[in-house]
């Protein structure tokens, strides 16, 4: 499915003025931001929205704002994401069902009407509803999945007057990823209380109302996952004696804050893991889970070996074993290893290193503690600083999980996308019938060489000056059909 393109299309116009230098646009770039090379996964999304009396009129305008925003960055459709609202206060609306709007324009309007309650706060209340009515197939919903995340992202500025604990266990439970976004007052447990583990990655506080839009960008990216994610990714983990059993807990509910950022389904992201001392343990292999609940159930399974460190023996196995057909690694799939340390390995590493970034593998180093940096260089695949992390404390691993963006698209040419395409044979139609005008011409150099770009030049042809602008426009058809 191609997604809609942004509200904000470049179009060149032309001005009566001196033109001072050669207007150059990278219309990849463009066409690439228009079309969208980062699609959001299917999902099924319901903001749950506390417009008690303690939230002033233009404080809930500017949740309505961030509403608004969020859903300019997802994929809206039926086979994509489906966004229902759920108004609260000391009662619930239903003011958006999953099944209501299948645009994004008419998502983003009719967020717009929704008008306070201003009311108590029953924030159990409207979490229970949502379980049993905003996420049922009669409003909407779709039918449970591993491909179809189910989320719910909850606004509230104020103490619930009811329980939410048991309620928001509920739906978990029952697959609903909830986050927990407080304002001001907020009584910070009761987020504690609703939101899904990693509480770090599902808790987030605003000071006020007037700063919430700065949240857009954590939820857009959130709901992304590239539309050609089929990826092998095996965890390598250190279990030696050096990591304490305290620790290690902290290594397991790491792995599953990553696997909370990939896309795990059939054809998607699979999972193998790895655990190593002086020997080495397959945990499980790739393509034994499909779904996330399954995959982190079985992570924090996994037993402490303690005993030493054998990196470079756990390398070699992550390599003829775990990368190979017999492992469950797919022929023709992106592969990507995390190895995890926390002290210098007692045999050598260095052939196996090469060997593994020889063989394409992408190859990310996590060290704590006593690691050597000098060898989670050696491990990591170039960039090195893009894919080597450090730190002293393992309490801070959290802030390694959200740094290592593990890149789940192929590495292919952008010119490739069909979306993309699409887009881009319009554009340079457009700049035909420019060019026509302006005596200018246009280079194209796409899917050639590394630079892969597609580029405008307009020369200087005083008196007049090339000027580019973004006007809004409701679709594609109507930048194309505009008359330049």
């Amino acid at each position: 499915m191609i997604p809609s393109p942004p509200l904000f299309l470049l179009l060149l116009g032309l001005m009566g003025a001196h033109a001072t230098a050669p207007v150059s646009v990278d219309l990849r770039t463009a066409a690439a931001m228009a079309a969208g090379l980062c699609n959001t996964r299917p999902t099924d999304l319901v903001f749950i929205v506390d417009s008690s009396r303690s939230v002033r009129p233009s404080e809930f305008e500017q949740v309505k704002v961030f509403l608004a925003k969020v859903i300019e960055g997802l994929d809206v459709g039926p086979d994509a994401t489906r966004v229902g609202v759920v108004n609260y206060a000391s009662r619930v609306k239903n003011e958006l069902s999953l099944k209501t709007h299948k645009t994004k324009a008419g998502l983003v309007k009719a967020v717009t009407k929704i008008e306070p309650l201003s009311t108590g706060t029953m924030t159990g209340l409207a979490i229970q509803f949502a379980l049993n009515v905003a996420f049922s197939e009669a409003e909407g919903a779709r039918v449970k999945s591993p491909d179809i995340s189910k989320v719910a992202i909850i606004v509230t500025d104020g103490r619930p007057q009811d329980n939410v604990k048991d309620v928001a266990a509920r739906a978990r439970d029952a697959g609903i990823e909830l986050y927990a976004i407080g304002v001001g007052r907020v009584d910070l447990n009761t987020l504690k209380q609703i939101a899904s583990e990693q509480l770090d990655d599902h808790v987030d506080y605003v000071e006020s109302y007037s700063v919430i839009e700065k949240l857009t960008k954590k939820f857009q990216e959130a709901f992304c996952a590239c539309s050609n994610a089929a990826t092998d990714v095996v965890f390598l983990i250190d279990g030696s004696k050096s990591v304490r059993p305290e620790n290690f807990e902290l290594v397991k509910k790491w792995i599953n804050q990553i696997v909370d950022k990939l896309d795990v389904s059939e054809t998607k992201a699979h999972v193998g893991l790895v655990q190593y001392s002086s020997s080495v343990k397959q945990e499980f292999p790739l393509g034994r889970y499909n779904n996330k609940k399954d995959l982190k159930d079985a992570v924090k399974k996994m037993a402490y070996m303690e005993r030493g460190t054998m990196t470079g023996q756990a390398l070699r196995y992550l390599t003829d074993s775990s990368f190979a057909p017999a492992g469950g690694a797919r022929p023709g799939v992106a592969k990507v290893g995390i190895v995890f340390t926390d002290g210098r390995s007692q045999d050598y590493i260095g052939d196996a290193a090469k060997k593994a970034k020889e063989q394409g593998f992408k190859m990310y180093a996590v060290g704590v503690g006593n690691a050597v940096e000098d060898e989670l260089r050696e491990i990591a695949s170039q960039p090195t600083g893009e894919h080597y992390f450090y730190t002293a404390d393992f309490k801070a691993m959290t802030a390694i999980a959200k740094k290592l963006q593990i890149n789940i698209c192929q590495d292919e040419d952008p010119c490739e996308c069909d979306s993309v395409v699409k887009f881009q044979k319009k554009v340079e139609e457009a700049l035909q019938a420019l060019t026509k005008k302006t005596g200018g011409r246009v280079e194209e150099d796409c899917c050639t060489g590394e630079q892969d770009r597609l580029r405008t030049h307009i020369p200087q042809t005083p008196p007049t000056t090339h000027t580019l602008f973004l006007l809004p426009v409701e679709s594609e058809e109507a930048f194309m059909t505009s008359k330049l």
